[in-house]
């Protein structure tokens, strides 16, 4: 569909069955991290209620409604202006199963029942509100730092959302790994699979990917790590299956 664009908002391939995204040409963008994590998550079962937490321009529930066979997808954003783009996103692309919901994930309950989803993903502001240098633009600053929501507000909120054996998809930096593992513990979801993501063989890995299953029994598998580089900086073969892409 034709889509009228503000003068400070670009169109975006997704490189990804056709999916385009709007997106503001100056603020905050999505990454490799919400394609990793789509995925990570693209394993779910067909018919699956979901809900992404912090949907941003709502790049992980546009992927998920084309990598997986979900009945229906809630993209939650607090953010009036980046809700906006998302509802747009979802018209342009003509997608029927996403409904962009445009509220604070701690007033979830006023929109969605309890216990009534199947999964949960969420790409969540990787940096506590103290650390590192602050944005003076708002929406860089919620989508980066813990300042609308902070990590346990997340995870309370999945489990919340998810029923019994329902599962958790999270990626996030690596050097929070202790605070993820011990807030889920906390709040009933088990972790269960976690893989680590470097940019190339041999060096630290910078995020990790973490699954977790409400009310399960203790038992935690780690994947081989996920490489994104090559050594002469091309993508991994395992880059482009998640793209879904041939090598160049």
């Amino acid at each position: 569909m034709n889509v009228k664009l503000n003068d400070d908002e670009r169109i975006d391939d997704l490189e990804y069955k056709n999916l385009k995204i709007i997106q503001k040409k100056d603020g905050f963008k999505f990454g490799i991290d919400s394609v990793l994590l789509t995925g990570f998550a693209k394993k779910m079962k067909a018919g699956s209620t979901v809900v992404d937490l912090g949907s941003g321009t709502g790049v992980i529930s546009l992927l998920l409604s084309k990598k997986t066979k979900a009945k229906k997808i809630y993209a939650v954003e607090i953010q009036d202006t980046i809700a906006e783009i998302a509802k747009r996103n979802v018209q342009m692309n003509d997608i029927e199963n996403i409904e962009v919901l445009n509220i604070d994930l701690k007033n979830i309950s006023s929109k969605i029942k309890k216990e009534s989803m199947d999964i949960v993903v969420t790409n969540p502001p990787y940096k506590k509100l103290n650390s590192g240098l602050l944005s003076d633009d708002e929406v860089n600053l919620i989508s980066r730092h813990e300042y609308k929501c902070n990590l346990e507000d997340v995870i309370k909120c999945a489990k919340y959302l998810l029923k019994d054996k329902g599962e958790l998809y999270m990626v996030h930096r690596a050097e929070r790994l202790v605070d993820i593992m011990s807030l889920m513990r906390a709040y009933k979801i088990e972790p269960k699979l976690i893989r680590f993501v470097s940019s190339k063989v041999g060096e630290k890995p910078t995020m990790i990917l973490v699954k977790g299953v409400k009310n399960a029994n203790e038992f935690l598998k780690i994947e081989d790590p996920l490489y994104i580089y090559n050594e002469d900086g091309t993508y991994t073969d395992e880059i482009y299956d998640i793209y879904e892409k041939e090598k160049k």
